[in-house]
């Protein structure tokens, strides 16, 4: 007879999604260590809102009182696509060239604690999607799904660093994964050494200050600093050096989510074309994609920044011809 874990395991399987792993909701206690030392160093920024409730990050009880068991998932999202090399365009960060993976990953996630109350009419949950405070790469590491690189990305074996992370808090007790993956990076360093702004400032170890994702995203600035704009290295919207490096993505697979197959224009857009979108047509340009997280303001940052160091960069070429 098949056990009740490994039917659950089986209709994530089903539903989509390409890991899944189960681990008792206890306290990340080291985890939580390390992330009031990362905060404690200012190296979240102005990510403020990091510094609300850590316990609750690293504590599931707190988030879902009642939790005993984690489900952990990956979602493979890697499209074998490649950047436009126009100088007049910007390169987008894969994970939001196609819909909007907050959607996706939580539609699926609901629809498996959905069959899961059909079977267990006494369980209840809650679907984490990285909005909730819930360490997402620790869980998936906790259920065998993989092991965090040195750029601090989660790897998997399989799929490489492509993928999303979500999970279910259930109130229910399962089969836990005792597997932990080993920590598969040995002495490599591609991800310290390609990193254009030098944000992995150790193994394990990024300064969102100098990250090019944090600037270009998350970074609510009129401005971007001139130490980011040197290197933007063409980025419009997040950066991907360091998994694009990672040789444990020569494991990339092609995804079977049609979902994050790139929207028109998604992969490397016009710059100029970002200047001069209206409210309106940007709404309905990027609905339902992830990139509104940069807001209409913070892309045209960005594509003035690159526009800006483009010319900087012809001028000083002409200079020294």
């Amino acid at each position: 007879m098949v056990s009740l874990t490994n039917k659950i395991k089986q209709k994530a399987l089903e539903i989509g999604f390409h890991k899944v792993g189960i681990a008792p909701a206890e306290a990340l206690t080291h985890e939580y260590e390390h992330l009031i030392q990362w905060i404690n160093s200012n190296y979240h920024a102005e990510m403020q809102w990091m510094e609300r409730e850590p316990e609750k990050r690293a504590n599931p009880k707190l988030l879902f009182p009642g939790a005993k068991s984690v489900i952990a998932v990956a979602l493979n999202y890697y499209t074998p696509h490649q950047h436009d090399s126009d100088k007049n365009k910007g390169k987008i960060s894969r994970y939001a060239w196609g819909d909007d993976y907050h959607d996706v990953l939580q539609g699926k996630l609901r629809e498996l604690l959905s069959w899961i109350k059909s079977e267990i009419p006494k369980a209840d949950g809650k679907v984490c999607c990285d909005i909730q405070p819930i360490m997402d790469k620790a869980w998936a590491v906790r259920a065998g799904l993989g092991w965090i690189g040195k750029h601090t990305n989660l790897i998997t074996k399989d799929l490489g660093s492509w993928v999303f992370l979500g999970e279910i808090l259930l109130n229910v007790e399962l089969e836990y994964d005792n597997f932990i993956e080993p920590d598969h990076c040995g002495n490599c360093t591609a991800c310290l050494d390609a990193c254009p702004t030098n944000a992995i400032i150790e193994p394990y170890l990024v300064d969102s200050k100098r990250c090019l994702s944090y600037a270009t995203i998350e970074l609510r600035a009129p401005k971007l600093p001139d130490e980011i704009v040197n290197d933007l290295d063409s980025w419009l919207y997040g950066c991907d050096v360091c998994q694009d490096i990672c040789p444990w993505n020569r494991f990339q697979k092609e995804t079977d989510e049609q979902r994050f197959e790139p929207r028109k224009d998604n992969i490397s857009r016009n710059l100029q074309e970002v200047l001069s979108l209206s409210h309106e047509e940007y709404v309905q340009i990027f609905r339902g994609s992830a990139m509104k997280r940069a807001k209409l303001s913070g892309l045209q940052r960005n594509a003035e920044a690159l526009l800006e160091s483009k010319s900087e960069k012809n001028k000083k070429d002409a200079f020294e011809k």
